[in-house]
């Protein structure tokens, strides 16, 4: 193999690492979601369907009080893991919430504002990612 080759080679496997750690991310986000109450949490691979972004994350909470509590856990999450957040945004209102970790972005809307935007639909090129919550003990 030339230099070239193996420096091409490189890059796709190191794309490839990044893409299936965004992945994580965005499942390991959906699965926190899900055991703080919010529900209908989808995860939708963006991939070669975006320039801004590979997968988001899209919840509904139940209150503007549990929304921010978890926007601000995901964002603790996300530190953790590497994808510290860009920016986060809609803190002030109650409608909607977005954490942008650059390759996941996760939205955290409330029942009526999810419906109105509606970017399962919007997005329904994507390919909905399968995840499982996990199985807590009590």
């Amino acid at each position: 193999m030339t230099e070239r080759s193996l420096t091409k080679q490189s890059k796709s496997t190191d794309a490839a690492g990044k893409l299936a750690g965004a992945r994580q991310f965005a499942v390991d986000a959906a699965r926190h979601a899900a055991n703080t109450r919010c529900t209908n949490v989808v995860v939708l691979d963006l991939t070669g369907l975006s320039p801004v972004c590979d997968f988001f994350v899209i919840a509904t909470g139940t209150s503007a009080r549990q929304m921010r509590t978890v926007a601000d856990e995901i964002g603790e999450l996300a530190d953790q893991k590497k994808f510290a957040p860009l920016a986060s945004t809609g803190y002030e209102g109650e409608s909607w919430i977005l954490v942008d970790c650059v390759d996941v972005v996760v939205h955290i809307f409330n029942a009526q504002t999810r419906g109105y935007y509606d970017l399962d639909n919007l997005w329904g090129d994507a390919k909905p990612v399968q995840w499982q919550p996990e199985v807590t003990q009590r």
